[in-house]
């Protein structure tokens, strides 16, 4: 007869060799649309807002499955910034209509921030699919809001296609938007990063009333099944750039805090292999930015030195800041995602080289837009310590994240 002891140390070695994983894959609200809620297009004539994200797991086109179906008419494809395949550059305005197995494609980043009228008539279905990276000034976001106030608009039912936040659904930080200072890439009152899907933004748009009419709109989210707020691990091994730039898991989570550099003269890494993970200009001496932020202590991440000059890249940049010139500053090697926070990063950083290179260092006018206020410009310029400039922004997030429980899906 074998022991107890036999037999458990028996199943220890089955364990160990044949390891047994309880982490069930994560399933897209595209993916549960086909397989338990294909009642709800059934018979319809559908527009979809999507880019090249809107994939299933198998690795279908949501565009693609949809044509393939009988009972279902794909009338028009709505794309937002970057275009239907994502290949197009940050700001590059599309206003031409092509098209994709004879149906037609429409840009919604051009002359047109959502879809009109005239390309809804026989319309009587909308579906939302972009997946979106958790920061407030990517601008799925600002589509997701205009496609929202169309369909109040025009009185057509919408389907939201929920995927997860890629940076994970419990980082919440940095200055909630100014209404003064709202622009296509600050359409709401959140904060930088915002810890939601585009499925709990759609209820917190409608829910805060922040669109018009929005308790005329029908609205339908189909949640992510197996995903508990976490950063993704899939996306670690099969990531899909909704971007050119965005274009690795860990750059999206370096990107709320490093974009804010787009706001300046300091080069966010456009132009190179690695844009957002690497940063610098000309004028900088990398070593003294490296010990000044290593004293307001960066958790979760170490600073490396790097030189690079930033070139045309297809696809990725024209004409990016300083091309053709050496810029010297830093690449961000990610050690721990959990712990290293994008938003206080970039305010730190920004802090530190205006205190190294304040008579160099130069904000645009784009810069009050991103950082959603005039605030942080005016705080960065006055030299004020960094714990007291995330002070500033406190109140007025703690508010946000009151609201934000009530429409939290997960």
């Amino acid at each position: 007869m074998v022991s107890k002891y036999k037999l458990g140390f028996l199943f220890f070695i089955i364990l160990t060799v044949f390891p047994v994983s309880n982490i069930a894959q994560i399933l897209t609200g595209t993916d549960l649309l086909f397989s338990e809620n294909q009642n709800l297009i059934a018979g319809k004539n559908i527009g979809v807002i999507c880019n090249h994200t809107a994939l299933l797991s198998n690795g279908t086109h949501l565009a693609d499955t949809l044509i393939n179906l009988p009972d279902v008419t794909l009338k028009a494809i709505f794309t937002p910034e970057h275009g239907f395949k994502g290949s197009a550059e940050a700001g590059e305005l599309i206003n031409k209509k092509s098209l994709y197995k004879q149906v037609p494609v429409i840009s919604i980043y051009g002359s047109n921030r959502k879809p009109a009228k005239e390309d809804l008539k026989e319309i009587d279905l909308l579906i939302f699919d972009i997946q979106d990276v958790g920061a407030r000034f990517y601008t799925y976001i600002s589509t997701l809001y205009y496609v929202l106030e169309s369909a109040i608009e025009n009185n057509i039912p919408i389907i939201i296609l929920d995927r997860p936040n890629p940076i994970g659904g419990n980082y919440v930080d940095g200055p909630v938007l100014d209404e003064e200072f709202k622009s296509f890439v600050g359409i709401a009152p959140i904060p930088i990063t915002h810890g939601m899907t585009v499925g709990e933004l759609a209820n917190y748009f409608i829910g805060e009333k922040l669109i018009s009419n929005s308790n005329k709109i029908v609205l339908n989210i189909i949640k992510c099944r197996n995903w508990k707020r976490e950063i993704p691990d899939q996306f670690y091994s099969k990531w899909i750039s909704p971007s050119p730039n965005i274009n690795s898991l860990k750059t999206a989570i370096v990107y709320p805090g490093i974009c804010l550099l787009e706001g300046t003269n300091i080069s966010e890494g456009r132009g190179t292999k690695f844009p957002f993970l690497q940063f610098g200009a000309p004028f900088i001496n990398s070593e003294d930015v490296i010990t000044k932020l290593n004293l307001l202590k960066v958790e979760g991440a170490e600073l490396q030195s790097v030189a690079f000059v930033p070139e045309d890249i297809d696809g990725m940049a024209t004409n990016p800041k300083f091309k053709g010139k050496t810029c010297y500053g830093i690449k961000l090697k990610i050690t721990d995602p959990l712990k290293f926070e994008s938003v206080k990063f970039g305010v730190k950083l920004l802090f530190v080289l205006n205190k190294l290179y304040g008579d160099k260092l130069n904000f645009t006018n784009s810069f009050d837009k991103l950082a959603g206020s005039s605030e942080l410009k005016e705080l960065i310029k006055k030299k004020t310590a960094p714990d007291k400039i995330f002070g500033s922004w406190q109140k007025d997030l703690s508010k946000f994240e009151k609201k934000r429980n009530t429409y939290l899906l997960y």
